[in-house]
């Protein structure tokens, strides 16, 4: 029996598309999404131009639309499909592979970009099924992105250094000059991209372990680990994120900084938040100063996380009463509305040491509980502040000079530095 029989006959949605035969020597594939997309080939020509690694590599781009989906998208898909099929057959070598994969007709309730990933991924295991290949590496990348020429070169360096990885990002970068876009949307970018390292950062420096990137683009698994944690969901945005956080916590998760995927800034509507939507958002509405999570509400977080230690075996009247009146104001509120002490309390029932506890800790106080203390953080006690401003605030606490850096730009090249670092 192969690694991930059980997973395919319970979570495979569609029978086999690929019928080729597997090379044992496969070790990569790379899974692309593609919905009324007239932007792919210059993606796929990003790959092509990569140098070889040393194994064999796979790109599956699935083309694909829903039941109720507009002729308009249709007939994109249609040539799409044509321009990518001749493309395909000018380009295939020993190392590099790619396939095109067409599904149809995905029910309403599903169909969207997390289900595409999925039925891409889903192909993927059973191409490494075939081998038996648990370790086999599998990529989320877009049809409109474009990757620096040692892409597969470092992702599959990274999986030699650490073969018992789950997972890892990859640094990405959105340009933010060029002639392609307006003026508008380089600096709309700037400001989201700002944002996101921002987020990521703060929660980091709070004191969560969970803390990496979460960017569809940007991405890779062990085909053993995405079997391990139920495969890709099937949201219609936000897939990612979802994803990811199941992929974390399983621990030995890494970033690849050796190399970049570089995603497009341009403006979508086709999903209801992302990196398309918050640039439509950004032009439509003419921010140029964009309003996020205050940096007290990090800071407040970072009090509690410095302090979880003391929560180890703790009953309710400490927790009540010696505990929770040494927490800030905002994170009292919030453990209280939450119950927290209920899974605290389950965690405590379950831990014999201190290292097990801060793990199961941090499992149940994961990133969608920051996300929702942060929500409720500023609904009830502080307002957003600008991304300027709290982006400058977060680099002086790690140490770093912002005087005279006033723009959005400036500061994410700061942000980008800072973590390549």
């Amino acid at each position: 029996m192969a690694f991930a029989d059980k997973y395919l006959k319970k979570q495979r949605m569609y029978p086999e598309y690929i019928s080729d035969p597997v090379s044992e020597k496969l070790n990569m594939i790379i899974t692309i999404p593609c919905y009324d997309e007239p932007d792919l080939i210059p993606s796929l020509e990003a790959l092509w131009n990569c140098d070889r690694p040393a194994n064999e590599v796979e790109v599956i781009v699935i083309v694909n639309s829903g039941e109720q989906t507009p002729q308009k998208a249709l007939d994109q898909n249609k040539k799409t499909i044509s321009d990518a099929k001749a493309w395909i057959r000018e380009h295939q070598d020993e190392i590099l592979k790619f396939y095109l994969i067409h599904q149809a007709n995905l029910p309403k309730k599903f169909a969207g970009v997390g289900f595409a990933r999925k039925i891409a991924m889903d192909e993927a295991v059973s191409r490494f099924n075939k081998i038996d290949k648990a370790n086999g590496i599998i990529t989320g990348f877009d049809a409109d992105s474009a990757c620096d020429a040692n892409y597969l070169i470092e992702i599959e360096k990274l999986f030699k250094k650490y073969p018992k990885a789950n997972g890892a990002n990859i640094f990405y970068e959105h340009p933010l000059e060029g002639d392609e876009f307006d003026s508008e949307i380089y600096d709309a970018i700037a400001q989201y991209e700002l944002y996101l390292r921002y987020y990521m950062l703060a929660m980091r420096y709070a004191g969560h372990p969970h803390a990496f990137h979460t960017v569809g683009s940007s991405f890779a698994v062990s085909a053993s680990a995405y079997i391990k944690q139920g495969g890709m969901n099937r949201r219609q945005a936000g897939e990612d994120f979802y994803f990811l956080q199941k992929i974390i916590p399983l621990g030995k998760f890494y970033e690849i900084k050796t190399t970049r995927v570089i995603p497009s800034p341009r403006i979508s509507d086709r999903v209801p938040f992302g990196t398309g939507k918050a640039v439509s958002v950004f032009i439509d509405e003419g921010i140029t100063d964009y309003q996020t999570y205050n940096y007290s509400a990090f800071k407040d977080l970072k009090a509690f996380f410095d302090k979880i230690d003391d929560f180890f075996g703790v009953d309710y009247d400490t927790y009540l009463h010696e505990l929770l009146v040494k927490l800030p104001g905002s994170v009292r509120s919030y453990l209280k509305e939450d119950n927290f002490f209920e899974s605290l309390n389950e965690i405590n029932k379950n831990c014999a040491s201190i290292e097990t506890f801060r793990k199961k800790f941090f499992a149940a106080f994961n990133a969608f509980k920051v996300l929702k203390y942060l929500n409720n953080v500023h609904e009830q006690f502080i307002d957003e502040e600008s991304i300027v401003m709290c982006s400058k605030q977060l680099l002086s606490d790690l140490g770093i000079d912002t005087k005279g850096i006033y723009t959005a730009k400036e500061l994410l090249e700061i942000y980008r530095d800072y973590e390549k670092k």
